[in-house]
């Protein structure tokens, strides 16, 4: 495979094109990594485009919480759409190469579309928060206007930060290898080619992540120690069943999403290795993804009954 570079000053060179290793270290498996990541990609686009159909066209689910899901469900498409189709081609072809701005357009993707998820996740623990602890006041605070605004602001809050950090990442001079040992561009292992000294770089990505990890995990965390309160405080076993069941599907993805996010991005440099940050990567980017819709669907009454009577109608 050639490894293109140019020259820079004297006798660096600057590497124009990447090669993403992948799992290329598997080369017995290739055809069946292959087959299994087409498989998930497939259903993560019917899973959740599913939901999006549904959230449109039952009216038992046109309500603020199934709003902000359809909304979640698109940005996991999208999310996984910036990395799954590139590595398949890169499996069936063999030709694990990508440019420059290729690398840089996709990190660029996946961090926007990373952290719109982080604070897509504070909002729905919010309509939460409000539904269960002020009930009387959620048809005034949850109206059409302000999911609309929570929705558009979590889509765009993340795009000039991540526009700008990938901008600094890819000023870097890159030198001596190209290989990317992940199936994405990610920014652990491509700061690992980069020349020089890239402590300032390194501090920038860990503020950058703390902001958009951390500062979500800890406003979802207080809404739902609000919530918990809350729901301790009902009289009836009954009623407090209900209430964790409105919110546990969305809890149970926010442990996942998050604890696998604050591995890869907030534990030290040295504590790095290549096989577990794919591991990881593999986790949040496409296994959770994948079985979400299936999450929020098993233990959720309203989207099983929209969805018997859309199987029904067909």
């Amino acid at each position: 495979m050639k490894h293109e570079m140019k020259k820079a000053e004297g006798n660096v060179s600057t590497v124009m094109q990447f090669v993403l290793l992948g799992f290329s270290d598997l080369s017995n498996l290739q055809e069946f990594l292959f087959g299994v990541f087409s498989i998930m990609y497939i259903l993560v686009i019917i899973g959740n485009s599913l939901i999006i159909i549904l959230t449109r066209l039952d009216p038992a689910l046109q309500k603020p919480m199934y709003f902000f899901l359809a909304n979640f469900s698109l940005l996991e498409i999208s999310y996984v759409t910036v990395m799954l189709p590139k590595m398949l081609v890169n499996i069936w072809t063999q030709d694990r190469s990508i440019s420059l701005l290729g690398c840089a357009t996709q990190m660029c993707f996946f961090l926007m579309l990373g952290a719109t998820e982080c604070f897509l996740l504070v909002v729905m623990a919010y309509d939460r928060y409000v539904a269960i602890c002020n009930p009387l006041h959620y048809p005034l605070v949850m109206n059409q206007k302000m999911c609309v605004q929570l929705a558009v602001g979590s889509w765009i809050i993340g795009i000039p930060v991540q526009i700008r950090q990938t901008a600094q990442i890819f000023c870097l001079h890159f030198c001596d290898s190209n290989q990317i040992n992940h199936f994405f561009c990610d920014i652990p292992p491509v700061i690992k080619l980069a020349c020089g000294d890239t402590f300032v770089h390194e501090m920038s990505v860990y503020a950058v992540a703390t902001f958009f990890v951390a500062v979500p995990f800890m406003l979802i965390l207080a809404s739902y120690s609000k919530i918990i309160c809350t729901i301790l405080k009902l009289p009836t076993a009954s009623g407090q069943a209900k209430a964790f069941s409105t919110c546990s599907s969305h809890l149970l993805v926010v442990v996942f999403f998050f604890g696998s996010g604050a591995i890869t991005y907030l534990r030290p440099r040295s504590n790095h290795s290549a096989g577990m940050d794919k591991l990881f990567s593999l986790f949040y980017t496409t296994v959770t993804p994948m079985f979400n819709p299936m999450i929020y669907s098993l233990r959720n009454k309203d989207i099983i009954a929209a969805l018997r009577k859309f199987f029904l109608k067909k």
